[in-house]
């Protein structure tokens, strides 16, 4: 039996850059989280797992390049689900037994947003619980 997590969500408004020029410097927004007791018409439908991370790209203004689903066998079995962007990807990983998600979303675009095509996927795959996490991906670049 899977034992269900508290909602832990990291407060994502405390990592906003202040300043312009901190803005200007990210690279990379990548947020990432777990899925508890995920809706069983999700967990092991590649086709609406398909439409999901496409759906997720677009809703966060990223650009889609190729999609990718896998369906995986055996008792632990699931799918994997990957849309290629041009900022990044997209990736969902799914385990029937455990109506379990993992939910990757990376991008280094200016103008999408990794965390509205999360809260996308979350709100289709409608988990009992969830935990998110956000890192800022960015580089130090140094002018030449």
């Amino acid at each position: 039996m899977l034992t269900q997590l508290p909602i832990c969500e990291e407060d994502l408004d405390s990592k906003v850059m202040e300043s312009s020029e901190q803005r200007d410097s990210i690279v990379g927004k990548h947020v990432y989280g777990n899925l508890y007791g995920c809706d069983a018409s999700y967990i092991n439908n590649e086709s609406a797992l398909k439409s999901l991370v496409i759906d997720a790209a677009k809703v966060a203004k990223m650009t889609i390049w190729d999609t990718k689903v896998w369906k995986f066998g055996g008792e632990k079995g699931g799918v994997s689900a990957l849309a290629l962007i041009l900022e990044s990807h997209i990736a969902i990983h799914t385990w029937n037994e455990f109506q379990f998600a993992t939910v990757d979303v990376f991008t280094c675009g200016e103008k999408s947003d990794p965390l509205l095509a999360f809260e996308y996927i979350v709100s289709k795959m409608k988990p009992k619980s969830v935990t998110k996490h956000f890192a800022d991906r960015s580089a130090q670049v140094s002018a030449q």
